[in-house]
């Protein structure tokens, strides 16, 4: 063998060394290479599952939900319903109240009526006729009574200002009928329908006042209590009941007054 060959021969072995050894790094690259690619799909795999579970559970909360907003609305309508029917049932219960009222407010007007009576002419010794003190313009009780009735209708009609006018008007023009007392008992009534408290209050007291014996009179006062303690004074409130009590002891106001003085 030549020196030449001899020197080519560490070469070729220094060559097959490194040929070797880059070898050896692609197979350890495409292992990683390789490792890298399972690791990413396991990691994509396990946020696949992970939504997919997230998901159904929005669905399911957002089904339950859909559930819910429909109970409630069945539970609304349901409720409605019950309002309507309850607000009608008011309304009626006010109306019979307000008819039996009328009714009672025509018959007690019959009983009060006053009976009709002749007057003679008065005369002095010689035949003349002897003075007199002059006389208020005889009132008409049939206008009176047809004005006082335009006024009930009016209320009966549930048309409360005009009636509390109907009736304001009717007691300044006539303050001395014998219908009067009625006129503010009712007009103390259109304004409580009114949510007028304190001119309810006004008015009832004028019952009270004026016409004490009068058959609307323990109401008129229960209708005061009723105000006093809707304004909040409970302690007036009590003081009208303990007052209807004492001046009207065997009146249905009464029977009420002493139930309200329990609570």
């Amino acid at each position: 063998m030549s020196g030449t060959e001899n020197r080519r021969l560490p070469a070729i072995a220094s060559i097959r060394g490194v040929a070797v050894l880059f070898a050896a790094l692609g197979v350890q690259q495409a292992n990683a290479g390789l490792f890298d690619d399972e690791e990413a799909r396991r990691q994509v795999s396990e946020l696949t599952v992970k939504l997919n579970e997230r998901l159904d559970t929005a669905a399911r909360g957002q089904m339950e939900l859909a559930s819910q907003i429909q109970a409630l609305r069945d539970e609304t309508a349901r409720l409605r319903g019950q309002v309507e029917t309850l607000t009608y049932e008011l309304d009626s219960v006010k109306k019979r109240q307000q008819d039996f009222y009328v009714d009672l407010d025509g018959r007690l007007r019959k009983i009060e009526a006053p009976a009709p009576t002749s007057v003679d002419a008065k005369t002095t010794d010689d035949g003349k006729p002897a003075s007199e003190p002059p006389r208020k313009v005889a009132s008409d009780p049939a206008a009176e009574a047809r004005e006082y009735e335009a006024a009930l209708n009016l209320f009966r009609a549930n048309k409360l200002k005009e009636a509390a006018a109907a009736f304001e008007a009717f007691a300044r023009a006539h303050p001395d009928s014998t219908l009067a007392p009625n006129a503010y008992y009712w007009l103390g009534n259109a304004h409580y329908a009114l949510r007028d408290c304190r001119k309810t209050i006004e008015a009832q007291r004028v019952v009270v006042s004026k016409w004490p014996t009068h058959a609307k009179a323990s109401d008129a006062l229960l209708n005061v209590a009723t105000c006093q303690q809707e304004l909040g004074d409970s302690k007036s409130a009590r003081a009208t009941l303990e007052a209807l009590l004492a001046k009207y002891p065997d009146t249905p106001a009464a029977t009420a007054a002493k139930q309200r003085l329990k609570k």
